[in-house]
């Protein structure tokens, strides 16, 4: 085997006495090189967390023979655990309306290789960040929404994700509501970026909202998509300290700078496998 391959394990199971020692044991044991390892153990939730990241030695085994030795000390832990190639690159499949703030902020941390990922396609119910995503030689699929029926539009989106097939669907500024059918079918490898740091101000105009209240602090928030409108398990959020002095416009500048920060991070901690989930929250190993 490569002695530089790298390997991400990830897992969750009851916490108990012994996951630690017996998961760096069994590395030990197998001749793997532990390069980075984080552990959390919840105590409301009485889950536990872990993500560590090795690499195998020249004695060590196939991957396929590792999870199957690994597999009976995941039983009797109960885990739920995935070892997963960590030089692969990820498919992700970015879908856009007409703000391309955060698609251009993707795509340019894709060109510079600073985000290692695959980008197979944009997808998009308007057609103008067509130049900007086909400059970047990224096929650019429109697929618009006729009001009298939706459902053709996404039975239309379904299909081609199918084809895609894409281990993460980004919503970078997607202005459609997906139906449950969809949020179910990408559960967990789905990230949309909110234009207001939940749970305050949802829905149309969120900046215009908060600007209304007088807030001092305006913010962005990455989730993962379920079928509660914006009530998905949150990555990551930022938020920028304002004042009275601060327009509307103001603070749409400062929340699309901000947008695209976190929603960066969000898919960074996503594709790098970061991220687990705890019932409706998120454990993030930063």
């Amino acid at each position: 085997m490569n002695g530089k391959h790298t390997i991400i394990l990830t897992i969750t199971c009851p916490d108990t006495v012994g996951i630690v020692a017996a998961v760096s044991g069994f590395l030990s044991e197998h001749d793997a090189f532990i390069t980075e390892a984080a552990q959390y153990g919840d105590p409301f939730s009485k889950r536990f967390f872990m993500r560590c990241v090795f690499v195998p030695g020249a004695l060590a085994p196939s991957v396929d023979e590792l999870e199957k030795r690994f597999s009976l000390i995941a039983q009797r832990f109960q885990m739920i655990w995935r070892m997963h190639d960590g030089d692969q690159k990820a498919r992700v499949v970015i879908l856009v309306s007409k703000f391309g703030h955060c698609l251009n902020d993707l795509l340019h941390r894709y060109h510079t290789g600073s985000l290692p990922i695959e980008i197979p396609a944009v997808i998009s119910n308007h057609s103008e960040m067509r130049s900007l995503v086909e400059w970047n030689e990224i096929p650019y699929h429109y697929l618009p929404v006729n009001k009298a029926d939706k459902t053709a539009q996404e039975r239309a989106l379904m299909a081609l994700l199918d084809d895609l097939d894409p281990d993460l669907v980004v919503l970078a500024r997607y202005m459609q509501i997906l139906s449950p059918e969809l949020c179910a079918q990408l559960s967990g490898h789905c990230i949309n970026i909110h234009h207001s740091f939940l749970p305050s101000f949802k829905g149309a105009k969120p900046y215009h909202q908060a600007h209304t209240r007088g807030v001092k602090l305006i913010g962005a928030t990455a989730h993962y998509v379920t079928t509660d409108l914006d009530e998905g398990p949150i990555i990551d959020q930022a938020v920028e300290r304002v004042d009275h002095k601060h327009t509307p416009d103001d603070l749409v500048a400062m929340g699309r700078d901000i947008e695209n920060v976190v929603l960066s991070r969000a898919v960074r901690y996503h594709i790098e496998h970061r991220v687990l989930m705890n019932g409706g929250k998120t454990v993030v190993f930063k």
